[in-house]
């Protein structure tokens, strides 16, 4: 019996060595890769996790979510990314563009979902959104740019140049300008860009257009996002609305959106991983989806700092 016991215990080592000491008991093994913490893009992920909930595949009993954060790195992205793949992971679901880019330049195999990805053709994510041919699919946060722009001419309707701030290294966020700027044209309205390539550069280029513009824009961009505290600090001191691409960055000193609801956009991901591990769906087969509704909102607190009343009609 000892014998036997002893012979059991070395071919369950072996087998460990094989597959290595990641046995998720036959669990479904999901990794998240988020890239930075902010409001939008939590809410996505409690939305994805609770979306799967809600379709029967809880996280600890019959799949493992392994939840990464990269805090805004690249780098930390890839390695995040080469864990998944490394761990052969069932699902990856990338959070933000550079996230998404990471995971789909390390994997052609495993299953990839996106979220909070605004264009993810233009990423070069998908061949193309309607029919992706890759193993990636997954949910747009394609924001109404143009809407939003004509929110702030109801707003402050004497406003005649607005500063576009953005990301430089952010595609989902060039894109976004790019419909600004077409949109800015359309109502009359001049433009200067304000650029960042790190988070340290925010508040100075925003302080740098102080003086030279009467409003400011924000997409929904990652890095924008995560610092929105330092755009409301400088512009709220200046008396300069900021109109902004999501509702979180409202509740962080923003003025005012037309936005998404990310958590619904978490959930509308997550009954795509359902149609992969129930019914075996094929990501190359699945169309990048949207939502449709947008909310708006504002901040009552920065409308009374700047000064600024809302139209009862918003």
């Amino acid at each position: 019996m000892k014998k036997l016991l002893s012979a059991a215990i070395l071919l369950c080592g072996a087998a460990l060595l094989i597959t290595g000491c990641n046995s998720k008991d036959g669990k479904t093994k999901i990794g998240v890769i988020q890239l930075v913490e902010h409001v939008a893009l939590d809410k996505s992920y409690q939305g994805f996790v609770d979306g799967l909930a809600e379709e029967g595949y809880v996280n600890g009993e019959n799949i493992v979510i392994d939840y990464q954060n990269a805090q805004g790195e690249q780098a930390n992205c890839v390695t995040i990314a080469n864990k998944f793949v490394n761990d052969k992971d069932d699902l990856i679901f990338a959070i933000a563009t550079p996230a998404a880019q990471a995971v789909a330049n390390l994997t052609k195999k495993i299953p990839i979902l996106v979220t909070a990805v605004t264009d993810p053709e233009t990423a070069k994510l998908v061949k193309s959104n309607s029919k992706p041919g890759t193993n990636v699919s997954g949910t747009s946060d394609l924001t109404p740019v143009k809407a939003q722009i004509s929110l702030l001419k109801k707003i402050f309707p004497e406003a005649k140049k607005v500063g576009l701030l953005y990301c430089s290294s952010e595609a989902n966020s060039i894109f976004q300008i790019n419909l600004a700027k077409e949109a800015c044209e359309a109502v009359g309205l001049e433009y200067i860009e304000g650029s960042v390539s790190n988070s340290n550069e925010i508040q100075q280029v925003t302080q740098s257009l102080v003086g030279k513009v009467d409003a400011f824009y924000v997409p929904t961009d990652n890095m924008l996002a995560a610092g929105m505290a330092n755009v409301a600090m400088v512009a709220n001191e200046a008396k300069l609305p900021v109109i902004c691409g999501e509702d979180g960055m409202v509740v962080s000193g923003g003025l005012a959106t037309y936005g998404i609801n990310y958590y619904e956009l978490g959930k509308l991901t997550a009954k795509q991983a359902v149609k992969i591990l129930k019914e075996g769906a094929n990501p190359a087969d699945m169309p990048i989806e949207y939502l449709e509704k947008f909310d708006f909102t504002y901040n009552k607190d920065t409308a009374a700092a700047i000064g600024v009343t809302i139209p009862d009609n918003l």
